[in-house]
C-alpha cells in the first residue's frame, strides 16, 4: 500500500470549479439547519431544544447543557456535529427524569439561543435526523457566471458525487495517517479511536467513488450494483436494469452505492465487485486495519440528491446558495463542483 496519507484531489463530475470565492467569511456565510426525522410528542422524561449556535461546536453546547441542568454528560445527546464556524440550529435532548426543566432561555447569548423546547419519550439518538438545509454565501466571487449557471443546474438535475468532506479526514490527511498507526500498533485513546477507523473507510469509500466519477458511472447503475433508495439507507442489488430502475434513477429516487469497508461480503456482483476489491487491494493496510477492529461492512449511496437548489447574486461579487441534503452528505462536496473557497 500507498503509506502517503496525502488527500488526492478526487476526481469532479462537471468539469471542476471554475469559480473563486470565500466561505465563511463570517459565521453568517454557512448557514445549517437541521431537518429532524420525527415528530416530538411534547410528554417525557426528555427535554428536547433546538438551539441555534454560532462559532461554536456541538461538543462545547452538549457541555454546556450538562452543567447548566446538573446533569452527566451522557445524559445530553444530539443527532449529529454541526460546523464550528457557522451559525447553525440543532437538536439537543437532555434527560430529566422526574425533574421540571430549568429556564432554558437564561442560556441565552450572543452565540447560543434555545429557539424551541419540548418534552419526548425518548432520548435523541445519533443519525436521526432527515438531513440538514444550508444556506450560503461565497464572497469576492471571481468566474465565469455562464459556466456557473450550467454546472448548478446539472446539479440540480443530477446531484453531486457523495464524497466525504476534507474535514472527515483531518488536515492534510492526518487522520488516515493515524488509522494507519493505529493498525501498526500504536496506543491510541478509545475516544480517538471511531474518527480515525471512520477516515479510513471514508478514504476507501472516496477512492471508488472517485473511480466511478472518471469511468462516468457515479450516476448511472451498472449490473451488479446495490442500488440505495434516496429517502432510506435500504437497498437492492440489481441483476437487471429494466425501465423502471433507470426512470428512478433518472428522477434521483435511486442512487449506485459503494462499499463502507469491514467485515462481511460484498453486496455487489460484476464489475462492479471488481472495481471495489481492486480499491480494496490497492489500499490493503486500511482495509485489514478495518477488518481487524471488527468495524462491520455497510453501504453509502456514490449519489448526493441536492434538493431545492437555488441559487442568486445577492450583490455582484456575492453568490448565494440554498439547498438541502440528506443526513451524511457534505455541503463541501457541492462547493468543490463550483468554486475553489
Amino acid at each position: 500500500m500507498n503509506t502517503q496519507p496525502a488527500l488526492p484531489d478526487w476526481a469532479y463530475a462537471y468539469g471542476g470549479a471554475q469559480s473563486q470565492g470565500m466561505i465563511r467569511k463570517t459565521p453568517d456565510d454557512f448557514i445549517v439547519n437541521e431537518i429532524q426525522s420525527f415528530d416530538l410528542s411534547g410528554v417525557g422524561e426528555h427535554a428536547f431544544l433546538r438551539i441555534e449556535k454560532c462559532a461554536e461546536n456541538t461538543e462545547f453546547v452538549a457541555r454546556t447543557l450538562a452543567r447548566f441542568a446538573g446533569v452527566r454528560q451522557r445524559d445530553v445527546s444530539y443527532a449529529g456535529l454541526k460546523d464550528r464556524h457557522a451559525r447553525t440550529s440543532q437538536w439537543f435532548s437532555v434527560w430529566l427524569p422526574g425533574k421540571p426543566d430549568p429556564d432554558w432561555s437564561a442560556l441565552n447569548s450572543d452565540r447560543i439561543k434555545v429557539l424551541q423546547a419540548t418534552r419526548h419519550s425518548r432520548k435523541l439518538k445519533r443519525g436521526s435526523l432527515a438531513g440538514n438545509q444550508f444556506i450560503l454565501r461565497i464572497q469576492d466571487y471571481q468566474g465565469d457566471k455562464a459556466v456557473l449557471e450550467q454546472q448548478l443546474q446539472a446539479i440540480k438535475e443530477q446531484g453531486v458525487p457523495n464524497y466525504f468532506g476534507e474535514q472527515r479526514f483531518g488536515r492534510g490527511g492526518a487522520n488516515v495517517a493515524r488509522a494507519l498507526a493505529l493498525f501498526a500498533g500504536e496506543t491510541i485513546s478509545r475516544a480517538q479511536r471511531g474518527m480515525y477507523l471512520s477516515a479510513a473507510r471514508s478514504y476507501l469509500f472516496n477512492h471508488i467513488l472517485s473511480a466511478r466519477v472518471v469511468d462516468k458511472s457515479w450516476n448511472q447503475a451498472l449490473v451488479g450494483d446495490a442500488l440505495m433508495f434516496d429517502d432510506s439507507h435500504s437497498f437492492f442489488q440489481a441483476e437487471v436494469l429494466d425501465a423502471s430502475i433507470l426512470q428512478r434513477l433518472a428522477q434521483l429516487e435511486l442512487h449506485p452505492s459503494a462499499v463502507l469497508w469491514g467485515k462481511g461480503e460484498l453486496q455487489v456482483a460484476g464489475e462492479v465487485a471488481l472495481l471495489e476489491q481492486q480499491i480494496i487491494e490497492q489500499f490493503a493496510d486500511l482495509a485489514k486495519g478495518l477488518i481487524v477492529f471488527g468495524i462491520e461492512q455497510d453501504r453509502r449511496a456514490l449519489r448526493s440528491h441536492v434538493k431545492e437548489l437555488q441559487w442568486d447574486f445577492i450583490a455582484d461579487n456575492c453568490l448565494q446558495l440554498s439547498f438541502s441534503l440528506n443526513a451524511g452528505c457534505y455541503a463541501t462536496a457541492v462547493l468543490r463542483e463550483i468554486v475553489q473557497v
